[in-house]
């Protein structure tokens, strides 16, 4: 029998009497993540995953943003791919990954969820973010490879829907045994290397999370989780929150390209015209210079390209949705990403994951060059950026999509604390409102 010391400390957290700065991130957490699905529709990616969760994963569950149902599982893993698709969601530093990404989409995904208050709503995510983030964290201080996100947002997932189902410990202890066992662990480097639609496994990381749930609540059993077995990262479980030390991204590409691109954009006014560009040096840590491929061929590929992510602060003065989709044919970008060359810092490589640095040295063709200053992604606690900036970046990426919806949506997730979440999932979908929790295709049945 597995150790219910943890699972019973999860399901103890009172969701609805939390401090209030982990309600304020929460909330913030939400726009900013419903603003990258938003975003994200209409990319090849969500194309595909739509097509085939409506073919694979029949049942009632309304689709993120999307006409069409299907079962809880095939919910979660749409949505979950869908925020996947557009490399612009929340992060945490030590996971190396993210947890809003798969802990939203798994929520929505059950019919449980149309019962619960505003208030209980954005304390239950703010809660499968914390169990998400510990686990995230006992992995990469276990493991000998460097798995993606779904590797361990997947217990976060597991978690937050056993609470909202109102399962036992025992049954939540079995579903995150499940969930890490069945958790895909892959490899993220090599979706580094060679960036395609896998991205960073966290549609399959809230599948797992729900489908685990689901097979507890109906008497399936697992292996006890190891990642629960780390004392001294879960005895402060619901004193301390990791979760406040979530980063934010100003720019839909990889977190470890941002540094950089941050130091272009420092440098850009004072080159007079980028035709004048010869060289940029850029110098990183080892992960970002992994973020090699300077001509991608998809978005995926744009979104993993340090160069490129470069090339398109230089150009546009922004790195954009359109930067990572429209512009890979565009003549200038390409020159600009041509001429960029990656050298790693052992210094900076040493102070990954905590900090990530880079700097930017342009050479221009009259001989000058322009050196930048070390700098840091911003969106991090220690190098915020401003709520007001992040709802604009809400309306950049909602807007082009929802329309004057938008700001209806924005100010629903304000007032959300006071008001049912019922309000709230009516703007999600267009297709027919949640199955009722009755209904559900798995039995209630209980472990014994």
């Amino acid at each position: 029998m597995p150790d219910l010391s943890v699972p019973k400390k999860i399901l103890e957290l009172d969701a609805t009497a939390l401090p209030a700065e982990v309600y304020d991130l929460s909330r913030t957490c939400l726009l900013d993540l419903l603003g990258v699905a938003a975003g994200a529709t209409g990319i090849p990616l969500t194309r595909i995953a739509r097509e085939f969760v409506l073919n694979q994963y029949p049942g009632k569950q309304p689709l993120l943003f999307s006409e069409g149902v299907s079962s809880s599982t095939g919910a979660a893993l749409y949505g979950g791919w869908l925020i996947d698709a557009l490399d612009a969601h929340d992060g945490h530093v030590l996971t190396k990954g993210h947890a809003g990404v798969a802990i939203l989409p798994g929520m929505l995904s059950l019919p449980e969820i149309q019962t619960l208050s505003g208030r209980r709503f954005l304390g239950e995510l703010a809660i499968g973010y914390e169990i998400a983030i510990r686990a995230g964290i006992s992995l990469h201080n276990s493991a000998c490879d460097y798995h993606t996100s779904g590797a361990w947002n997947c217990l976060g997932v597991a978690a937050v829907a056993v609470r909202m189902m109102g399962l036992s410990a025992q049954q939540l202890a079995e579903a995150l045994g499940t969930a890490e066992f069945y958790g895909p662990r892959s490899q993220m480097m090599r979706c580094i290397d060679h960036p395609t639609m896998l991205k960073d496994g966290s549609g399959w990381g809230a599948m797992t999370g729900v489908s685990a749930a689901l097979l507890a609540r109906a008497g399936f059993t697992g292996a006890p989780a190891l990642l629960l077995e780390e004392p001294d990262l879960w005895e402060d479980l619901g004193t301390r929150w990791h979760f406040l030390d979530t980063y934010f991204k100003r720019y839909p590409v990889c977190y470890w390209a941002q540094p950089a691109v941050e130091a272009a954009l420092a440098l850009r006014t004072s080159v007079p015209d980028t035709e004048q560009v010869e060289e940029i040096r850029v110098t990183s840590f080892h992960q970002a210079i992994r973020l090699h491929t300077s001509l991608p061929q998809s978005t995926e590929g744009a979104q993993y390209s340090l160069p490129w992510a470069v090339a398109c602060a230089l150009h546009r003065g922004t790195v954009n949705r359109q930067s990572v989709t429209d512009d890979l044919v565009h003549p200038e970008v390409l020159r600009l990403s041509g001429k960029i060359r990656l050298c790693e810092s052992a210094e900076f490589s040493d102070c990954f994951p905590a900090k990530r640095y880079a700097m930017v040295t342009i050479r221009l063709t009259d001989g000058r060059e322009l050196v930048s200053g070390r700098f840091e992604a911003r969106g991090t606690p220690g190098n915020p950026i401003d709520r007001n900036e992040l709802v604009t970046k809400f309306h950049e990426l909602a807007q082009p999509v929802l329309g004057s919806a938008a700001d209806r949506l924005e100010r629903t997730v304000n007032a959300l604390p006071d008001q049912p979440v019922t309000e709230l999932l009516a703007q999600l979908s267009p297709t027919m409102p949640y199955q009722d929790p009755k209904e559900s295709s798995l039995s209630h049945a209980t472990a014994t």
